[in-house]
């Protein structure tokens, strides 16, 4: 077994630890939140199903978390801004650490982050759940066996109506708007199915603030065209702007074929007039037409992922999503926020 430790309580937070619960090997025994009630709350619900061996101790100090010896490895669902110091936490006490999407706000903050990493030689991994959906698999598994030939181009959208949480909002701190919040996602979906080994080179990309300009400075819509050296080219777009629930939608074009993917469709849907409770993230309704998506934590990919992470993590063996792979992802969006100033292609730094 191993003894886990999650940072945050908020909704992605559930979301881990409904999809955790599909992980033999993961057994949760600590958790945190700047307050200490919230936390309590969260280990009173989660801890019947997923704490093993002697509950989860709620803390409102992460140094103390990670401090924990029962805490092996430690998951950080928190918000961008805090990234850098809960990892040099988890690194301090020696602890593996998986880290939610984005790394970082910047290239330079996420090159931080891997200094740390690499220098106290601890395990990491990159939580991008998009890799592990089971339509995103079996699209990858399709491509690879050579089913629409060579791969040219892929177009990626991911919508909803807007963040669960205040702090998503506040852009200065946060570090970006729509497309680093869900554009990072489909930029590593690009990178998954055109090779790792085939790096972007050049982006254009084009954002504004069109709807929640009473909420945040940042661009609540995006779009970005990310140029790979083989000669591939991915549209990734990203929006806050959508009524009506999810869009994870992938469409993905081959010498050979074509193929579609979308991880928001629901076999289940209807007209009600009374409201049931929880349907589905961003459902923006609770009553009409509904589209509830049943197992979310399966279908986008959070138990797969996890899965594959604790396993790796007791194999000692390197994760299929790395730190590294999130920093090349920061490097990426910060091209698309450049050229989103300067209105033009840009170039796409690597240098560490």
């Amino acid at each position: 077994m191993v003894g886990i430790g999650i940072l945050g309580s908020g909704f992605i937070s559930d979301q881990y630890v409904d999809g955790l619960q599909d992980v033999r090997a993961a057994d949760i025994v600590a958790n945190y939140s700047r307050d200490l009630d919230r936390a309590q709350e969260f280990a009173a619900k989660w801890s019947p199903v997923v704490s093993l061996s002697r509950g989860m101790t709620s803390y409102d100090d992460m140094e103390a978390l990670c401090a924990d010896p029962a805490v092996e490895l430690v998951i950080i669902a928190l918000p961008n801004e805090v990234h850098v110091e809960a990892v040099g936490l988890a690194a301090k006490y020696g602890k593996g650490v998986i880290c939610t999407k984005p790394l970082a706000r910047t290239g330079a903050e996420a090159k931080q982050i891997l200094d740390i990493v690499e220098s106290s030689g601890i395990w990491a991994a990159y939580a991008e759940c998009s890799v592990f959906s089971p339509n995103i698999v079996k699209a990858y598994d399709m491509v690879q066996a050579g089913g629409i030939g060579d791969l040219l181009t892929m177009r990626a959208r991911e919508g909803h109506s807007g963040p669960h949480a205040p702090h998503f909002w506040d852009a200065e701190t946060a570090g970006g708007g729509a497309l680093l919040d869900m554009g990072c996602h489909t930029v590593e979906s690009a990178r998954h199915f055109f090779g790792k080994d085939n790096p972007v080179t050049e982006v254009w990309a084009w954002g504004a603030t069109l709807v929640h300009g009473d909420k945040t400075t940042g661009e609540d819509v995006a779009t970005a065209i990310l140029k790979f050296a083989g000669g591939q080219v991915a549209t990734v777009e990203s929006s806050w702007i959508e009524k009506g629930g999810m869009q994870l939608r992938h469409e993905f074009v081959g010498t050979a074929g074509r193929l579609y993917t979308d991880s928001s469709a629901t076999p289940v849907w209807g007209f009600i007039q009374n409201p049931v409770g929880y349907l589905v993230e961003k459902s923006d309704a609770e009553t009409g037409w509904v589209y509830p998506v049943p197992e979310e934590a399966r279908a986008y990919g959070f138990s797969q992922q996890f899965r594959s992470f604790v396993t790796s993590f007791e194999k000692g063996e390197q994760p299929v999503e790395t730190f590294q792979d999130g920093f090349i992802v920061n490097c990426i969006l910060d091209a698309c926020y450049a050229s989103m100033t300067s209105g033009v292609w840009e170039k796409v730094s690597y240098e560490r």
